[in-house]
Parts: structure tokens; C-alpha cells; sequence
């Protein structure tokens, strides 16, 4: 019986934590670690087709980007751009306004 008490606390103790946790899906603040962190979950793919992206600079809500390897010179980039690397971008940092391309 002396056991009962102990079990109902933790349990709620990891009831709490588990309503904690669903915490991230809030969206993430415009800093050069979540950019990053964002960009990491895309660089497989550009990878696969031998590119890669780096963020060069931000600059209030714009982030600025060069696109390195084949995809610095692939005929699609612009759609790779706006419709991969920003939509994924805005999605997660809704402070994202707009990503452009430096060379």
C-alpha cells in the first residue's frame, strides 16, 4: 500500500512531461541555428543530386543563401530555391520572409 503514493506522483510527473514535449511543434525564432537546424533536414536531397546550400547571410527577415555544387549552376535552382529551401524555411520560422540568391 505504501507503494501506491510514490507511483501516483511520478506518474504525474511524466504526464507532465509528456505535454511538455509536444511543445516543438511551436514555430522556431529567426536565428542562424534554426535556419541551419531547417537547412539540415533539406541538405540530404540537394546532396543526393550533388549540392548543397549555404547561408551567406540574414538580413532582417531575408535570408540569403548560395547554392554550392551542381546546384549553384542546375537550371532548376530557382525552383529549388522558392519552392524547397523557402517553403520549408517560412514553414518552420514564420518571421522568414523571403530567401535569395547571392553568388
Amino acid at each position: 500500500m505504501s507503494s501506491t503514493p510514490p507511483d501516483a506522483p511520478t506518474g504525474a510527473t511524466s504526464s507532465s512531461t509528456v505535454s511538455a514535449s509536444s511543445a516543438p511543434a511551436d514555430p522556431r525564432a529567426l536565428t542562424l541555428d534554426n535556419v541551419e537546424r531547417t537547412l539540415d533536414e533539406l541538405r540530404p536531397y540537394l546532396m543526393a543530386d550533388g549540392g548543397n546550400v549555404e547561408v551567406v547571410e540574414i538580413d532582417g527577415p531575408v535570408v540569403k543563401v548560395r547554392l554550392q555544387g551542381a546546384c549553384g549552376s542546375c537550371p532548376s535552382s530557382t525552383m529549388t530555391l522558392k519552392m524547397g529551401i523557402e517553403r520549408k524555411l517560412r514553414e518552420a520560422i514564420p518571421e522568414v520572409a523571403e530567401v535569395v540568391q547571392v553568388l
